[in-house]
């Protein structure tokens, strides 16, 4: 399955809500993966721009859309950027494939 790393934000009310009535969201985020077929690996509280880094397995794209879109339409979380991730197999694999493909592309402005 692919891996996805989530970063994104909490709502001002989200955290006034979290203050108040502490709770853990890797729950709620195990549940919503696990309704699209995936699962979460981890689920990480982050200093900086954004205030959460998930990582995750879905079974392809369009589920992983979907949990982020119903994860969105909550309103308790914005700003929500999903990166996929490739092990380093998978990464050699890519690395390999380009060594085939390198030789026929013509960079833009190139001669």
């Amino acid at each position: 399955m692919p891996t996805y790393i989530t970063q994104g934000r909490y709502t001002r009310d989200a955290i006034k809500g979290m203050i108040v009535k502490p709770e853990d969201r890797a729950d709620a985020v195990a549940r919503l993966l696990s309704k699209v077929g995936g699962r979460l690996i981890s689920y990480y509280l982050t200093f900086g721009e954004y205030d959460f880094l998930a990582i995750a397995e879905a079974p392809n794209d369009v589920q992983m859309a979907a949990a982020l879109l119903a994860a969105g339409s909550g309103g308790g979380v914005t700003d929500l950027r999903t990166t996929v991730a490739l092990t380093s197999i998978e990464a050699k694999g890519a690395f390999a494939a380009a060594s085939d493909l390198a030789p026929s592309f013509r960079s833009a402005g190139g001669a």
